[in-house]
């Protein structure tokens, strides 16, 4: 699906097919927007802005020189937005492409923020004089979602932290679930800093503006990431912590059962080599008395309780 946003007179409108570029002057462009593009229209696209569009096997490449570079006029610059789904961490591939004052962007599933943002480009169409200004406002939405999310995050760990604290649910299951909660925290932050890379980049670029309100909302942007990388680096701190503590507390449970199990059987062996005294088939003291047997299980009640004594006088209980 493409969509093309265009000025026409004081309006925004957009057309829904590659063949509308004839019909289209290039200075009144601002924004190409390609869902699931087709063969076709990725070479309508190219013919139109006279530069190559990356493939998605070429925007997927993780080295730097791929995720950000100018080339023929053009800035080439790839990033993830990340969406929450179930107890996991889902990343959508977006592509940017700023030819002049034209933004074209390329991906392969729906981002919600984006249909916003088109409709708002068409009511409030005097805002938005070109496509660096359509490319601000969506790092900027997007930022503010990222935040959403580091949120979210933070909210977990609290909750996780009152349930240890209350000593709710403290098992494996539990420690799963805080190392899911890493996982999603450090997906988070690699994400972020891949837009501050980006973002720094745009601003060192020739083709950026060296003054002017779009580079002060690109610093401010830039701000932000860092407030938000400071809040997920501390928010991964606790989320260590938390696991810490969770597996000493598995450790120590573990522990006092095995104390248990261990305090049981001394306890158990005085009691256990008389009566293995006793039941060996030789002559034994008070053997032929008819009370031997009281003599005996009151001898290994005395030992029993004796044993005891010592271990709760020494603490060790």
């Amino acid at each position: 699906m493409i969509k093309i946003f265009y000025r026409q007179g004081t309006e925004i409108v957009f057309a829904q097919s590659e063949t509308e570029f004839a019909a289209i002057s290039k200075e009144s462009v601002l924004w190409i927007d390609l869902l699931q593009p087709t063969g076709e229209q990725k070479r309508a696209v190219e013919a139109f802005l006279g530069t190559e569009v990356q493939s998605r096997a070429e925007a997927e490449e993780i080295e730097s020189s791929s995720r950000f570079y100018e080339e023929g006029g053009s800035i080439f610059a790839n990033t993830n937005f990340l969406s929450p789904a179930d107890d996991e961490m889902s990343m959508e591939l977006v592509s940017f492409i700023l030819t002049g004052g034209i933004l074209t962007t390329i991906r392969e599933n729906p981002v919600r923020s984006f249909n916003t943002l088109q409709m708002k480009i068409q009511a409030l169409s005097d805002q938005y004089p070109d496509g660096m200004t359509i490319f601000v406002e969506i790092m900027d939405k997007r930022v503010d979602l990222d935040a959403d999310i580091v949120e979210l995050i933070s909210k977990d760990v609290a909750q996780f932290s009152k349930r240890i604290n209350q000593k709710e649910d403290i098992n494996e299951e539990f420690l799963l679930d805080i190392n899911q909660l890493q996982e999603n925290a450090m997906t988070v932050r690699e994400n972020i800093v891949d837009k501050q890379r980006m973002i720094s980049n745009v601003l060192k670029s020739r083709k950026c503006p060296k003054e002017g309100q779009m580079r002060e909302d690109l610093t401010v942007i830039l701000q932000d990431i860092a407030s938000l990388i400071n809040h997920i680096n501390f928010t991964f701190e606790r989320l260590e912590y938390l696991q810490d503590t969770v597996v000493g507390i598995i450790n120590l449970e573990q522990n006092r059962i095995m104390k248990i199990f261990t305090f049981v059987s001394i306890m158990l062996m005085p009691a256990t080599l008389v009566a293995s005294f006793y039941g060996m088939n030789v002559r034994l003291p008070l053997a032929d008395q008819w009370w031997a047997w009281i003599a005996i299980v009151l001898l290994m009640v005395v030992l029993l309780i004796g044993f005891w004594l010592i271990f709760k006088k020494k603490k060790m209980l």
